[in-house]
């Protein structure tokens, strides 16, 4: 009975999140272009199920992975040693970005660019290498990213200074970098950080920093997931030269 509330409580949250979107939507529909809302059915439809997929979603992170991430960085904490840590870092920040949906289908799309601009071959075989070496890089350069951030909240360094340094790289690699990779390797920051990343990832540092006497959960727990969006930047363009 408790677990039924609080998924109706998840629906209801859920259906609330997505009445802005509907409200602009009918609104721009049916006051601005004057047309009536086409297939409405199938639109309520597809929006129940939208907020019921977005209900079970979270419902299932609040029951299942936070507390599994959190549970682990304890564990790991508690076990005292920071290689097994640092390793148990990398590959939480391979695994979760190489199954990260949002990757897997921008990779895709920008091996069928890269073989329509001729930057590879029109082959399927060019496209699907393209694509797995793109997500493998993005990949790595995650569970490099985590192991940063891990590294930051055991040593207690402040984040800001970590983000300008990438920033700063960032910044010098653009102008050595394709022109055709730019702006994927900035797109590539922002999708790995998505359904399956961002969950275990914040829980991993919310959980190491609570388990960490002098650490601050709420300012030492955050900021893994800026450095997962930081670092592909980075190693996407260097894919790129390599590529080329």
């Amino acid at each position: 009975m408790k677990q039924l509330r609080a998924f109706w409580l998840s629906l209801v949250n859920s259906g609330r999140d997505l009445l802005p979107i509907v409200t602009v939507i009918a609104f721009f529909q049916i006051i601005i272009l004057q047309q009536p809302i086409p297939n409405l059915g199938n639109l309520l439809v597809g929006i129940f199920l939208v907020m019921l997929g977005l209900s079970l979603f979270v419902y299932g992170l609040e029951t299942a992975l936070f507390p599994l991430g959190e549970n682990m960085a304890y564990a790991f904490a508690r076990k005292g040693n920071i290689w097994w840590l640092l390793a148990f870092a990398f590959a939480l920040g391979f695994g979760t970005t190489i199954a990260e949906p949002a990757l897997i289908a921008i990779a895709d799309e920008a091996a069928k660019v890269a073989a329509v601009g001729g930057v590879i071959k029109d082959t399927e075989a060019a496209r699907q290498s393209y694509a797995t070496g793109l997500r493998l890089t993005v990949a790595f350069s995650v569970a490099i990213a985590i192991i940063i951030g891990v590294f930051r909240i055991i040593k207690g360094w402040p984040i800001q200074y970590l983000i300008i340094i990438g920033y700063i790289g960032v910044v010098i690699m653009t102008p050595f970098a394709p022109e055709w990779i730019i702006g994927i390797a900035y797109d590539s920051g922002g999708v790995t950080t998505s359904t399956i990343t961002v969950p275990l990832v914040t829980a991993l540092g919310v959980g190491l920093a609570s388990s960490i006497r002098g650490r601050n959960p709420m300012i030492d727990g955050f900021g893994l997931i800026a450095f997962a969006s930081l670092t592909p930047m980075i190693f996407v363009m260097m894919y790129g030269l390599l590529v080329q």
